[in-house]
């Protein structure tokens, strides 16, 4: 099956108060859209990943059901002078794991916007562990902390909303609407080929002003608030992955930088990582013995692990870290499932400790194994 040829698109651009369109160049509206079915139509430099030649470039998915058990059809990916659209349907698994070095690598940051559904379809289809992103939703309430407007933790922009906000990009993206119509229509949208002109456009569209958006959020970054998004950013890549055995193999996290631990007020504790459980599934994100948390404690080498607090509430798990009085930075675990609580207390210098919390018939014992009782 041949694939499409080329298009071009752009996206139309609201105007400031001034009456002026907002100052864009003119590679970010129009660049050229290629449709890759063989990894020979990528670019050498993304392929063979180097410390000589960094890249940075927009990224995103498209699928059915995107996640661990739905399907990858598309991953897009943004240049500066063309988007690449990488046809995982026509290409298969040779094609995406031709990306794998590249999806992987410390070499190519990759802009992203909410990576947590990508990442994990990723990792269970493919194998490839996404690493070194740059999340935008995770970008943008680090820079609204900054200036003093605090959100609710669960208070996340959407992609719609960052491209309509004057100071970022300050688009209408009317389109997307439009194919999440087609898409709650026929949730297949995605799988069909060849892909039509509106397919094509619509994935083009998802990251063609992701790296203009990269550069007005670097410019207003400080250095905390870039290494709480490197961190965020790494733990969101794996948090829907945290139940599998191999969490612990991903890419260390980024240590804690030296003014962060000289600071005389840290901050007691940040939510790093939400993960969504069904009712009922606790054994499954807890693991066999204990499994995920142990993981976790492996994979977050650079903290001491010594506290582990779970509040179950209702649907999700939270990753904190808390530091201490002397700005030493401890891993703190909550986890929301049935609105009720156990403390756990672990690590120390002569090996963790073995208190039980026991409430609503839950008996918890970490690290070695958790039971259930009726």
């Amino acid at each position: 099956m041949t694939s499409p040829p080329s298009q071009r698109t752009e996206i139309p651009l609201l105007s400031v108060p001034d009456g002026k369109p907002l100052d864009q160049e003119p590679s970010l509206s129009l660049v050229p859209v290629h449709v890759v079915t063989d990894a020979s139509e990528l670019p050498v430099e993304f392929l063979n990943p180097s410390s000589e030649n960094p890249l940075i470039i927009g990224f995103d998915c498209e699928g059915v059901d995107l996640c661990r058990y739905g399907t990858l059809c598309i991953m897009q990916l943004a240049f500066p002078d063309a988007i690449y659209l990488v046809d995982a349907i026509e290409g298969g698994e040779k094609l995406l794991k031709a990306c794998k070095p590249a999806l992987e690598s410390t070499h190519i940051t990759k802009v992203i916007h909410d990576c947590k559904r990508d990442s994990e379809a990723l990792y269970f289809q493919f194998g490839i562990k996404l690493h070194n992103v740059v999340d935008t939703q995770i970008a943008y309430s680090l820079i609204e902390e900054q200036e003093g407007r605090n959100r609710l933790p669960d208070d996340n922009i959407s992609f719609v909303g960052l491209l309509a906000d004057l100071r970022y990009c300050g688009i209408s993206y009317e389109e997307k609407e439009e194919v999440r119509i087609l898409l709650r229509q026929d949730p297949k949208f995605w799988m069909y080929r060849p892909l039509s002109e509106l397919m094509i456009r619509a994935a083009a569209d998802d990251v063609r002003f992701l790296l203009y958006i990269y550069q007005k959020m670097m410019e207003k970054l400080n250095q905390r608030s870039l290494w709480y998004l490197a961190l965020r950013g790494a733990l969101y890549c794996r948090c829907f992955c945290i139940n599998d055995v191999g969490y612990a193999d991903w890419p260390s996290l980024p240590p804690v930088p030296d003014f962060e631990a000289a600071e005389g007020n840290p901050p007691e504790e940040e939510i790093l990582s939400d993960i969504d459980v069904p009712p009922g599934k606790m054994g499954r994100i807890i693991g066999r013995r204990g499994s995920s948390i142990l993981s976790i404690k492996e994979s977050c080498k650079y903290v001491s692990l010594s506290h582990l607090r779970c509040t179950f509430t209702n649907t999700c798990i939270v990753i904190l870290v808390r530091k201490d009085q002397f700005g030493h930075p401890l891993c703190s675990f909550q986890m929301n499932v049935f609105l009720c609580s156990a403390e756990i207390i672990m690590g120390g210098a002569k090996g963790p400790s073995d208190k039980v919390g026991q409430i609503y018939g839950i008996t918890i014992i970490f690290p070695w194994c958790f039971t259930y009782l009726s």
